[in-house]
C-alpha cells in the first residue's frame, strides 16, 4: 500500500523512520494500539495476523480474514480511527498450518489463503514457504521455497486484480522462527550473513521477473532476516549493532527496500531506535504486548483480592491456569519443566503463551467480572500505585481515566511509547 510505500522510500532517503508492525489479536492490544496511534498522530497504524491465527479455515483465533478485518474496523470505529489509517498484513503466509498434507496438497491451502488475506483488503503481504511439508526434504532447498513463493504471489496479484483498490506490497525472506515462537531455549544466535541476504534477494527478483511479475517486484518493500534479535522462555537476545553492521550495510546496495526484524520483542528503547536506524525498519512484536497485557490483568487480579470482598472475587488467574492445564495443546510443546518451573512458565514465560486462552469462554467471563467489580468499586489510587505504576503515571497525567480496562491499555502503552520513540525520533534525531 502508498503508506508503507512512502514510509519505506523516506528511510531510504536518510530518514530513520520505521513501522510497529503489531501482530495480536486481542482485543485490549488492537484498542491500546489504535488510542496510542491517535494520541501520537501515527499512520498507518498497522496490525498483522499470522497463517496460523487467522485463515479460511478459522486458525486458531476462529477468524477467516474478513473476520479479522471487520473485528479490528469494529475497535476502530468506536475509538474514532477511519479505517484508511489503519494497514493490514499477513504474516509467514504459506504452507505451515497445512504442512502434515504434501506439498501439492498444502499449497493449494495456501494459494486460497493468501487470495482470501487480499480478498479481505490486507495489503501487506509476508511470503513464507520455508517450511516442509510432508515428504519434503529437511531443510527445504532455497530454490523450492523461492519457487513457492512466486506462486503464492501469483494468487495474490490474481486477487487483487478482481478485489481492486491499492496494490499490494509484499515482504520476503524467512529467516525467523517458525509462527508461534522459538521452542527450546536460545544456545547461540547467528546474524544473517549479508552475503545470504542479498542471494535471497537476488534468487527472488529473477524468479519474480520470470514469471512476468516484474510489476508485482516493484512493490516488495522488504526482506526478513536475523539482526541478532531473539528471545526464549526467559532470555532476551539483545541487539548489537556491530555484529549486524556488515548486513545493515548490505541493504544500501539494494534499491528500495529495507530490513523487516521479527522477535523485537523486549529489546530495549534504545536496541529498538538502533535497529531502525541500521535499517531494520519494520519492527514486529507480538507476545511483548499481550506479555504486557498479562501483566496488567495479574496486577488487576492481585488488586481485587486485595480490595474486593472474597465471595465477589473473579479469581482471573486461578481461572486461567486451571484452564491452562485443562488444555495444554498451546503450550505442552513449549513447557518441560518440573511442577515448579511449569507454573513459572505458564505465567511468566516470555513467548507468553497465556495469548492462545484469553478466548477461552471461561478466562473470559472472568476478566470481565474482574472489571465489573472494580468499576463497581473503583481501587484506591495508593493500591493502582502499587501494582500498575505505569497506569497510576498515565492516570496522574491525564492520559487514561481509572476504568479497568483503561488501566491495563495504559500499561500496554508503555511498550508502545518504546516503539514509538524508535520509528518516529524527533528531527534532530533522524539524520544518519
Amino acid at each position: 500500500m502508498q503508506a508503507l510505500l512512502d514510509l519505506v522510500a523516506r528511510h531510504r532517503q536518510g530518514q530513520a523512520r520505521g513501522v510497529t508492525s503489531i501482530c495480536s489479536a486481542h482485543p485490549l492490544v488492537i484498542e491500546a494500539s489504535l488510542r496510542h496511534a491517535l494520541a501520537h498522530d501515527v499512520q498507518p497504524v498497522l496490525f498483522e495476523a499470522t497463517c496460523n491465527q487467522v485463515n479460511q479455515d478459522g486458525g486458531y483465533t476462529g477468524m477467516t480474514p474478513a473476520d479479522f478485518v471487520a473485528f479490528v474496523h469494529g475497535i476502530a470505529a468506536r475509538v474514532g480511527v477511519a479505517p484508511s489509517r489503519i494497514a493490514l498484513g499477513g504474516d509467514h503466509l504459506g504452507p505451515n498450518p497445512w504442512t502434515a498434507l504434501a506439498a501439492e496438497a498444502a499449497m493449494d491451502k495456501a494459494e486460497v489463503m493468501v487470495a482470501a488475506y487480499v480478498a479481505a483488503g490486507f495489503r501487506k503481504i509476508h511470503l513464507d514457504c520455508s517450511m516442509a511439508c510432508a515428504g519434503d526434504p529437511e531443510p527445504l532447498p532455497e530454490a523450492e521455497i523461492v519457487r513457492r513463493a512466486v506462486r503464492l504471489c501469483s494468487a495474490a496479484e490474481r486477487a487483487w486484480a478482481q478485489a481492486g483498490g491499492e496494490a499490494p506490497v509484499y515482504v520476503i525472506g524467512t529467516e525467523v522462527p517458525v509462527p508461534g515462537g522459538a521452542h527450546e531455549t536460545i544456545e547461540g544466535l547467528a546474524v544473517t550473513t549479508p552475503e545470504a541476504a542479498l542471494a535471497t534477494i537476488q534468487a527472488h527478483r529473477i524468479a519474480f521477473e520470470a514469471a512476468g511479475l516484474g510489476q508485482a517486484w516493484q512493490r516488495v518493500i522488504a526482506s526478513v532476516v536475523q539482526p541478532g534479535v531473539e528471545f526464549d522462555h526467559h532470555h532476551v537476545v539483545d541487539y548489537d549493532a556491530a555484529k549486524a553492521q556488515a548486513l545493515s550495510t548490505a541493504i544500501t546496495t539494494v534499491p528500495r527496500l529495507v530490513f523487516e526484524a521479527h522477535s523485537t520483542d523486549y529489546q530495549t528503547r534504545d536496541a529498538l531506535a538502533a535497529l531502525v536506524r541500521d535499517h531494520f525498519a519494520i519492527l514486529k512484536v507480538g507476545p511483548g504486548l499481550t506479555f504486557a497485557l498479562r501483566e496488567a490483568l495479574w496486577a488487576l487480579d492481585a488488586i481485587e483480592a486485595e480490595w474486593i470482598a472474597p465471595e465477589r472475587r473473579a479469581r482471573l488467574r486461578e481461572v486461567v491456569l486451571e484452564r491452562m492445564q485443562a488444555q495444554p495443546q498451546h503450550w505442552r510443546k513449549y513447557y518441560h519443566g518440573d511442577a515448579r518451573g511449569l507454573h513459572i512458565d505458564l505465567q511468566y514465560s516470555l513467548s507468553d503463551r497465556i495469548r492462545y486462552y484469553w478466548p477461552d469462554p471461561a478466562i473470559e467471563q472472568a476478566r470481565q467480572r474482574l472489571f465489573d467489580n472494580l468499576r463497581a468499586d473503583p481501587p484506591p489510587l495508593p493500591l493502582i500505585g502499587q501494582y500498575l505504576p505505569h497506569a497510576l503515571h498515565a492516570l496522574r497525567n491525564g492520559r487514561c481515566d481509572a476504568d479497568p480496562a483503561s488501566l491495563a491499555m495504559a500499561h500496554i502503552d508503555a511498550v508502545l511509547d518504546d516503539y514509538h520513540h524508535a520509528t518516529h525520533p524527533s528531527d534532530t534525531d533522524e539524520q544518519h
